[in-house]
């Protein structure tokens, strides 16, 4: 402690370890909770209510579908049948956002993008764990032309807007990032 004025100050030059701790784990476990309940909710009402591949839910008419789709692939099908490595991506996927958190647990932003990241992970590596398959079902297009984005679920969507944060975040930083 130090004296100014008569009153004792504390000097914050040392933090608790727990409460530092919780408190950059906060963001990213804030983001992939909310991430994970509402991709199992929406996966969940999927499955329980669209009958899978045949049935389709216009939203937008001609633009926007709900539809019950399974893949037992990565984006866009990608490594088909090939359950086993996906897991195994994912795991490795999942060591890498804890890498990154470690290395960059003092940027509020990192942790919000790798908190999507780990949430959109985590929620198509259970399909892929327990169904064999992940279950996809918002679907973008141009009806009128036959032209369809491939089939998505909100796992997806919120690993696409951490790895688009990761990426702001270290072209922002490159200068930084490659002195450490």
């Amino acid at each position: 402690m130090q004296k100014r004025n008569g009153r004792c100050l504390k000097m914050h030059t040392t933090q608790d370890p727990k409460k530092n701790t919780w408190q950059t784990l906060l963001p990213l476990i804030g983001v992939a909770i909310p991430v994970l309940i509402v991709d199992w909710g929406s996966k969940w009402l999927v499955q329980n209510h669209i009958a899978q591949v045949t049935e389709v839910i216009p939203i937008i008419p001609g633009f926007f579908n709900l539809r019950h789709d399974r893949n037992t692939g990565a984006a866009f099908g990608v490594l088909a049948g090939h359950r086993v490595l996906l897991i195994l991506i994912t795991i490795f996927a999942l060591a890498f956002i804890f890498a990154y958190y470690l290395r960059f647990r003092e940027s509020r932003w990192m942790q919000v993008a790798l908190g999507f990241l780990l949430g959109g992970a985590v929620g198509n590596f259970i399909d892929r764990l327990y169904l064999g398959e992940v279950v996809d079902f918002l679907q973008f297009g141009i009806v009128d032309k036959g032209l369809f984005w491939p089939t998505f679920n909100v796992a997806d969507i919120s690993v696409c807007i951490g790895a688009g944060m990761l990426i702001v975040y270290l072209f922002q930083n490159r200068d930084q990032n490659q002195e450490t």
